[in-house]
């Protein structure tokens, strides 16, 4: 399990999936409101003319030297949704997150589950 404060010092560092494909640069940490425990990281892919960030989650990832290993295959994270590296995730949209990678989304219509560090 990661602690918030120790995979913040990761941002900047690439995020590679399961098979040690790199996806792109960690970002930032989303973390489950409900347990303030690391659930999510974005990460910046794209052309740098073209960047956005998206999603992936934490569980059965793995800190390695210079990098965070997230247990998705690329092809997943990449087509997962995501945002304008200046954006933000909305309320509204964290189901459609959760749906993609198959995890339970349990929250009110109005309440947010994700929230950035």
């Amino acid at each position: 399990m990661f602690e918030v404060e120790d995979i913040r010092e990761w941002r900047g560092h690439d995020v590679i999936d399961a098979s040690g494909s790199k996806i792109g640069e960690l970002e930032a940490v989303y973390v489950d409101t409900g347990t303030d425990r690391p659930s999510f990281v974005t990460i910046k892919i794209g052309l740098p003319t073209r960047q956005r960030l998206v999603f992936a989650p934490l569980a059965g990832a793995m800190v390695g030297p210079g990098h965070v290993r997230v247990a998705q295959a690329k092809k997943q994270v990449k087509n997962a949704p995501s945002i304008d590296t200046d954006g933000e995730l909305l309320a509204e949209d964290e189901q459609a997150l959760f749906a993609h990678y198959d995890l339970a989304y349990n929250a009110a219509p109005s309440e947010r589950r994700l929230a950035r560090r």
